[in-house]
């Protein structure tokens, strides 16, 4: 009665491939690309063939070169004078740069990875037209191959340009990055290092380093949570004075606040620099009026300056959180509300009963992204307070430092030390991605999804 559907033909494995497929298949296990050329898919199988003839040609000309220097990232480590037998003196020879070395020996690892990775894809390729042979199926020809790419595999084809980027600029950074941890790439070794191990690692948990750690990150803890707090409930509640009944001009009063925002930071931040000085407006102004006596050590006083940062940052972060919650505040059900009123409820209750579990999870997972954010906020801290004041007790920090700019003074101010500034960004990495892991996977979101 019911006509039985044709079934897909199943795709051969691999090792059918080797064992059943004519010399063209077996050929293309170990050069790429003439399975595809016996078969008259030509673009495809002349740049497979390419790939191979360049890699092969790369490898042997500097590929092996760069590889083999890796492991000891250059011979020569210090300046050193050699005589010079032309001449008949001595000259300086500088020292091999482990730098140059371990970007083109990642680079050369790189290299070799994509290149697995197209072979595993031309092999699959040549599998796939062993299926199609032996079932008799109609082979694609170049131009259909062409087609498909800017209709069924266009994603493919729009995906190229965004993938070298991000191995440009992502994937090869931070490897180097990542790399340069496990060396004593430091002022005593600023061309020539060699690899360390974990040495970066241990020198941030020890000695006067470790306790500069973990102060550092007890405070950029202890900032991240008070400034995603307080710019988190301040918007909320300036979202819902504003757009409370009986409150006219709620355009103007949020256009107001949101001139803070389309300010550009700095300026802002900049402006509270000079604001909160000892000779600034403010200081001036309250002992211009005897209100006190000398100078509020606003930026100066170590616990006056973590307050000042916080407070800063509501004044730039409140406005952000105030025009979501308001989206979130004009498209709540009403009749929840109006039910809660109907049965007794106060404006608090409602708005802890109602109004704040809705806000909470629209915006659960943006407040999870501003919390890392302010783990790494280079800015308030930078433009405001430059880490300061200065800390004896810790090396190359202040008391309003945070990991990231901590990050800074050792990698780029005074005596650079690039391999622990390397480990510290691993280690601010590691924070921010567990925390944010953990906080994501217990939102309603992850659940729901």
């Amino acid at each position: 009665m019911f006509k039985k559907k044709n079934k897909l033909p199943e795709e051969a494995t691999f090792r059918e491939a080797w064992n059943n497929g004519d010399v063209f298949t077996k050929l293309s296990f170990f050069v790429m690309g003439i399975s595809q050329i016996k078969n008259k898919q030509w673009l495809k199988g002349v740049s497979f063939l390419l790939i191979e003839i360049a890699f092969l040609a790369w490898f042997a000309f500097s590929g092996v070169s760069s590889l083999s220097m890796l492991s000891s990232l250059g011979i020569n480590k210090k300046t050193s004078p050699v005589f010079d037998a032309a001449q008949g003196v001595y000259v300086t020879k500088q020292p091999d740069n482990s730098l140059i070395i371990l970007l083109f020996g990642l680079l050369s690892l790189i290299v070799i990875a994509l290149l697995i990775l197209i072979y595993v894809t031309s092999l699959r390729s040549t599998k796939h037209l062993y299926s199609l042979n032996r079932d008799k199926k109609h082979i694609p020809t170049t131009k259909e191959d062409l087609a498909s790419l800017l209709d069924s595999r266009l994603y493919a084809t729009l995906m190229i340009i965004p993938l070298i980027g991000i191995f440009a600029f992502t994937v090869a950074p931070l490897l180097l990055n990542i790399t340069i941890a496990f060396t004593n790439f430091n002022q005593y070794h600023p061309i020539g290092f060699s690899w360390a191990g974990f040495q970066s690692f241990g020198q941030i948990f020890t000695g006067n380093t470790g306790n500069t750690f973990f102060h550092v990150l007890g405070w950029t803890i202890i900032w991240a949570i008070a400034a995603t707090v307080t710019t988190f409930f301040g918007g909320i509640f300036l979202a819902l004075l504003i757009e409370s009944k009986g409150v006219k001009f709620k355009g103007l009063w949020r256009t107001i606040f949101v001139i803070v925002f389309a300010v550009p930071q700095f300026v802002s931040l900049l402006m509270m620099n000079i604001f909160l000085d000892n000779e600034g407006p403010l200081n001036t102004w309250l002992q211009t009026n005897h209100w006190i006596s000398a100078p509020i050590q606003f930026l100066q006083d170590p616990m006056l300056a973590k307050f000042s940062v916080i407070f800063v940052n509501m004044w730039i972060g409140i406005p952000v959180t105030m025009l979501v919650a308001t989206a979130i505040i004009q498209n709540l059900p009403q009749d929840q509300i109006e039910a809660a009123r109907i049965d007794g409820a106060n404006i608090f209750q409602i708005f802890r009963s109602v109004t704040f579990p809705q806000i909470l999870i629209v915006m659960t997972p943006a407040l999870i992204q501003q919390f890392m954010g302010n783990i790494n906020n280079f800015n308030v801290i930078f433009l405001l307070t430059g880490g300061g004041p200065l800390n004896a007790n810790y090396y190359q920090a202040g008391s309003t430092d945070l990991l990231i700019t901590w990050l800074y003074n050792i990698t780029l101010k005074s005596v650079p030390n690039y391999n622990v500034g390397s480990a510290i960004g691993i280690i601010i990495f590691i924070i921010m991605a567990s925390i944010s892991l953990v906080a994501y996977r217990r939102t309603s979101a992850f659940k729901e999804g």
